[in-house]
């Protein structure tokens, strides 16, 4: 709110939102996810993210605030912090490069759809310039499994052991994925970085490797 008031103030010609495809949709009807479905977000994360969408528009509405959502995948890539509670990418590369075992959360058959973090840079670098109004979603278009991103990690570290697995977490969305043909149509935006590169990349930072 009190950025917007400051757009407002600054007559700022365009206001750009990092949202999130990731937790806005809840558990979708359809997959991959589309901008025009209903979100129903399954935690306060989501929640906060669509209440923020809500003062966007209302403040298009009111003082002619121009915005842009990018609803995100799961963002990834290095310099991320990997000693919190989320980013599967980061904490994992550094449970491996701490010599410990990779976790997976439940089965590992969840998916998500991975984006790397300069895909995101660039869609919000076109996303200043566009003519177009609301929410565009940011992702791969690609369902990719939690144990998949876990085992290629391991691949790229060298480690031989078994992941260990916690119980899964209540409410967590079983899959998700975004469709990114809003994007391509209105930001000219598509994922040039494969998952294979990202990670061997993210990886490389994490272990101080140029």
């Amino acid at each position: 709110m009190a950025l917007l008031r400051a757009a407002v103030d600054a007559q700022c010609p365009r206001f750009v939102f990092a949202s999130s495809g990731g937790a806005i949709y809840g558990r979708a009807r359809r997959l991959p996810s589309r901008e025009a479905d209903q979100a129903k977000p399954l935690s306060p994360y989501g929640a906060a993210k669509l209440a923020c969408e809500g003062y966007l528009g209302m403040f298009s509405r009111t003082f002619g605030v121009h915005f842009v959502a990018l609803r995100y995948g799961n963002v990834y890539g290095p310099f991320q912090d990997g000693t919190g509670e989320a980013g599967l990418v980061a904490i994992t590369a550094n449970r491996l490069l701490q010599g410990k075992a990779p976790q997976i959360t439940g089965d590992g058959g969840q998916t998500r759809d991975f984006t790397y973090v300069a895909d995101v840079a660039a869609a919000n670098i076109a996303a200043l310039t566009t003519r177009f109004q609301g929410a565009l979603n940011i992702g791969t278009g690609l369902a990719t499994s939690v144990t998949e991103v876990v085992t290629t990690l391991a691949g790229l570290a060298g480690f031989q052991g078994r992941a260990e697995h916690l119980d899964g977490r209540p409410g967590e969305v079983r899959s998700n994925y975004l469709s990114p043909a809003r994007a391509a149509r209105h930001l000219s935006w598509e994922a040039q970085v494969t998952l294979a590169d990202g990670l061997a990349t993210t990886y490389q930072s994490f272990a101080g490797v140029s």
